[in-house]
Formats: structure tokens, sequence, C-alpha cells
């Protein structure tokens, strides 16, 4: 069986970081040790999630699964002030410890930015993008606040609590699909168990065109294709770099899955597993993993000046060409008006028309995922029916 990724050895200068950034993740491109980072930017008081903006920097009330947020509007002095609102996580009932994170642009002084809950059904506020370095980790001002950035990567100017005196020019980051992240633990261990046993029932393993597990049992072709069970997969992964319970015999060439070794493989399949649990025709950068990992509570060997811990992307040496170049796929052509025939297309030219990007870091893990998830659209609209 082919190996998906195989690292290519490649210096990129921080321009091309840049270029490649702003052509492929929506032209917000900065240089890569300014990429953005963990900025939980919230305004005024958030309890649940999903209800009405009052107000200036307003109060998001509403419901989370079956809890109800609750909390005061913020106006005038109170906007932004991060006061804490009881959070109640999906299914769960009140929690006293959950904290509605409120302004998160505070001094990073107790190992978070300012009032960052740790719970997974803590509700973020605004999600900004934010100066990191080229492993992720934020990069504060002297002040000790995160540094939001503009559309084109420049620093915005803060106001002395650490607020963006123009708060019209922050880009904000969706995590849309991803947001399942916010489930209790038991969602995603539930998920992780559940494609697991379907891993190790399987006769073979293999993967498909985008990363995703397929399992071969009797006869009977099925890929793990749940949003849940890819992100549940991912956070073992990319956590340990293995999977935990997986019978080594079934998995042939995907050994490295399951041999409690964390190598450039694991993570480059950590970026397609992540990619699957993600909108197909959404779009990943730097910030969009940083803020899934924090809310998911993954702990890496790298910490911040913030106190959080970050996962360490040193190994990756992304090539989109080496990735998908050889790479065939079978889909629907349309070979004349109205009539489609299953053809063998290669990936690179069909998807991404023969044009190149890389990149290395927490740059080239953003690079892969998003591009996992091109692949993935393509296949998925033009699959033989």
């Amino acid at each position: 069986m082919k190996t998906r990724f195989i690292a290519k050895s490649l210096m990129v200068s921080t321009a091309v970081c840049a270029l490649a950034l702003g052509l492929n993740f929506g032209g917000h491109g900065a240089p890569s040790f300014t990429s953005r980072a963990f900025a939980e930017e919230g305004s005024g008081h958030t309890g649940g999630s999903g209800g009405d903006d009052h107000g200036d920097k307003g109060h998001k009330g509403g419901q989370n699964g079956k809890g109800q947020g609750s909390g005061t509007a913020g106006h005038g002095a109170n906007a932004g002030k991060g006061v804490k609102d009881k959070v109640f996580e999906e299914g769960e009932g009140p929690s006293d410890d959950a904290k509605g994170p409120g302004y998160m642009g505070g001094k990073a002084e107790t190992g978070k930015p300012g009032g960052a809950g740790t719970k997974k059904g803590d509700l973020y506020g605004d999600m900004w993008v934010i100066l990191r370095d080229a492993n992720g980790v934020p990069i504060l001002t002297p002040e000790g606040y995160v540094q939001p950035l503009d559309a084109e990567g420049n620093p915005l100017p803060l106001d002395a609590e650490g607020a963006p005196l123009d708060p019209t020019k922050v880009v904000e980051v969706e995590l849309s699909r991803l947001n399942v992240g916010r489930s209790p633990s038991k969602v995603l261990d539930r998920q992780l168990e559940d494609a697991v046993s379907q891993i190790n029932a399987a006769d073979s393993v293999s993967l498909d065109a985008s990363g995703r597990i397929v399992t071969t049992t009797g006869g009977e072709v099925k890929t793990i294709d749940s949003p849940l069970a890819n992100l549940a997969l991912y956070t073992a992964l990319i956590s340990s770099g293995s999977i935990p319970g997986l019978d080594a015999s079934k998995l042939g060439d995907l050994t490295y899955l399951a041999d409690g070794a964390k190598t450039s493989k694991d993570v480059m399949e950590a970026a397609s597993l992540l990619a699957a649990a993600g909108d197909k025709s959404g779009s990943f950068n730097v910030d969009t993993v940083e803020y899934l990992n924090g809310i998911v509570g993954i702990s890496g060997t790298l910490t911040g000046t913030d106190g959080k811990t970050y996962v360490d992307y040193s190994s990756v040496n992304y090539d989109r060409e080496t990735t998908y170049g050889s790479m065939t796929v079978q889909v629907l052509v349309e070979t004349t008006p109205g009539t489609y025939t299953t053809q063998t297309v290669n990936v690179y030219e069909a998807v991404f028309g023969s044009k190149d990007a890389s990149g290395t870091n927490a740059e080239g893990f953003a690079q892969a995922v998003d591009d996992a998830r091109a692949v993935l659209l393509y296949v998925h609209d033009n699959a033989p029916r």
C-alpha cells in the first residue's frame, strides 16, 4: 500500500509561507512566525450560545445542548469584563466551575488568556486571528495580551485592557461543524470506542484519498466518515501518536497508528482525520486548529508564555505535490452535456489544478488539513452513484 505522506526536505522562506497562506487560507496571509493565534476574544458575558446579542458588546444568552446559559447583558463599563456566568454542559445540568469566558483579551497570568475556562462545555467568546509563532504558540504583547491581527496580518492597536481600538478590523475564526468538540468528553470517548471496534473487527484497513480510515469486513467496505468519530480519532492520535485499543495485527501498513511512538506519519494522518471532522466546504488555518485543540483539551509538549501547552508541529514538512501528485481516484466526469461516466483522475490535477503548496510546522499542518478537506469535498461531490 502506498504511504500517503512522504517527507520532503524543503527550505521554505518566510515570504513563501506568507504567500502560500494568503493563497490558500482565505487571503489572511501573514509571515509564518506571525500566524494567527489562540485568542478567545469574547465580548460581554457569555452564558450558553445561540442566543441574541444585546447592547454594545452584548450578552449571548441561549442554550448549550440541554442546559440554559445565563448572565447579564454587557453594557458600558461592564462590557467585556469577563464576569463569571454559570454554563450548563450538554445533558449535565448546572456546573459551578464552568465559567463564561466573557472578554478573553486579558493578560495571561494564570496559565490561560484572561478568564478562560477549562471545561470542554465552556462557551468561548469571539475567536480572532492572532499573532503566533511557527508552532502556533501565541506571541503576547509586552503587556501580556494576545495580539489580534487584521485581514492583512498586521497587528491591531490595543487599549489599556488589551481590546482592539477598532474591533471592526479583527478577523473572526469560525469553527462551524467543529463545535461538536464542545460536547462532554464521554461523547467523544464513545465515538472513539465505536471506531476502534470497527477497525479491530475488519479483515483489512486502509486509507481513502483524503486520509480517512476505511475498513473491509467480509467484502463490505465502510469508511469512518462520522465527524465526531474522526474528531475522536484525531484527538487521540495528535495527543500521543497512537489510537488506544487498536489491534496492530489488523492495520497492515498503518501499524504506526498503534505503535506508541509519535512520528510525522501520525501527525499527517491526524491532519486528515481533522479534515474529516470539519465542514467539507469550509477552510482550515492555524487558528482553526489551535482553537479546536484548546476546546477538546489536547495537551501538548510546548508551553507558551500564556502558560498553556501546545502541540509540537516541528516534524511537519508538508508538500502538496509529494502527497497527491501520483494519487488517483474514480469519479463521475461529464463527457457530454447531461452524460456522466466513471473515470480515473489524478487528484493533484483535478483538485488543485497542479498548483503546489508547502509548509512546515503549524502552517504546514494547517495546509495539510485544508488540502485533505479539499480532496474530501471533491470526491464527495463527484463520487460514482
